[in-house]
């Protein structure tokens, strides 16, 4: 467990310096120049994503029941995880869905914790899917109060928001079939 909290605490070091001191953050990208802070931020969350993996991959070995929730509850989060890809391609592809969602990341990173936290009731679980949840619901509600720095990207059309939908969609049914049971161990849909 040590691991996966050590992971969390790295991460979310890194992705949270905005929300905790967003001038000391320019400050420091004033002084270490922009790719040298741009290096160690991604040198940083790296580690900690790694030890998150690990982490978790450890906890699931000897699992600590938190709660045991309702099988009922499985349906539901697939329903609600439809609209996480797309948001999250939305990022990057503005149109109408990145205009409404306002931050259509922390949008599909707040649909795919929470979803996650009504079907698995590990400790483990909880506190992977519970960080991510609590970080993007305060990183939101940071954004309202602080300069937004640009993500190059294209330009805003319909176009990009049929690409997010259909892209999206695409890499649900994807992880819905395969790539959930490839990457993380546990298939969704058995063929």
């Amino acid at each position: 467990m040590s691991a996966l909290l050590l992971g969390l605490v790295l991460f979310f070091a890194a992705h949270s310096v905005s929300i905790v001191n967003d001038p000391w953050r320019n400050r420091m990208v004033a002084k270490l120049g922009e790719w040298t802070w741009k290096g160690l931020y991604a040198l940083v969350s790296i580690a900690g994503f790694a030890l998150i993996v690990w982490g978790y991959v450890l906890a699931r070995h000897d699992p600590m029941v938190f709660y045991t929730p309702p099988v009922w509850l499985r349906p539901v989060t697939m329903v609600l995880l439809v609209p996480a890809f797309p948001l999250l391609l939305a990022t990057y592809l503005p149109g109408r869905i990145q205009s409404a969602a306002k931050h259509p990341m922390l949008a599909a990173t707040m649909l795919w914790a929470f979803s996650h936290l009504l079907v698995n009731g590990t400790l483990a679980d909880v506190l992977l899917f519970g960080a991510f949840l609590v970080w993007a619901v305060l990183d939101r509600i940071s954004m309202k109060h602080r300069a937004q720095r640009p993500i190059l990207h294209l330009l805003p059309t319909g176009a990009n928001d049929l690409i997010a939908i259909i892209a999206g969609l695409a890499l649900y049914v994807a992880f819905l079939f395969w790539l959930h049971g490839w990457l993380i161990g546990v298939p969704l849909i058995v063929l």
